[in-house]
């Protein structure tokens, strides 16, 4: 129920741009975010936005990333620039989302994009 795209390889101090989709028999969205997992450390928040606006981020990321919503089109986006190669991981979005089957909001992950940064 959610697509996740926009990883690559980038060189140290350059900028990517995450996007996450969701699809489905949606009702409504409560949040959506993104997470990132580097090889050998736990999954760790990097950013969520709610449905009123308010975001959250971590602190090894503020200042450089930016996440940010289209809710037209149920999408969530993290621009990241001034990368660094401790920003290398395998990103995944997530959303609590209710779906129209029983309006119940659940947990969703996206299947994860990896972001490579070089020094």
């Amino acid at each position: 129920q959610l697509q996740a795209s926009g990883g690559g390889l980038v060189q140290a101090g350059g900028s990517l741009r995450l996007s996450c989709a969701a699809s489905g028999s949606i009702f409504s969205i409560n949040s959506m975010g993104w997470y990132r997992q580097a090889p050998g450390k736990q999954r760790e928040l990097v950013a969520v936005l709610a449905t009123g606006g308010s975001t959250n981020y971590a602190d090894s990321v503020k200042g450089r990333f930016t996440i940010s919503r289209d809710y037209a089109k149920n999408t969530v986006y993290l621009q990241m620039n001034s990368l660094k190669p401790e920003d290398t991981a395998v990103y995944y979005c997530a959303a609590s989302i209710a779906n129209y089957s029983d309006y119940a909001p659940r947990d969703y992950w996206g299947q994860g994009t990896q972001v490579t940064v070089s020094s």
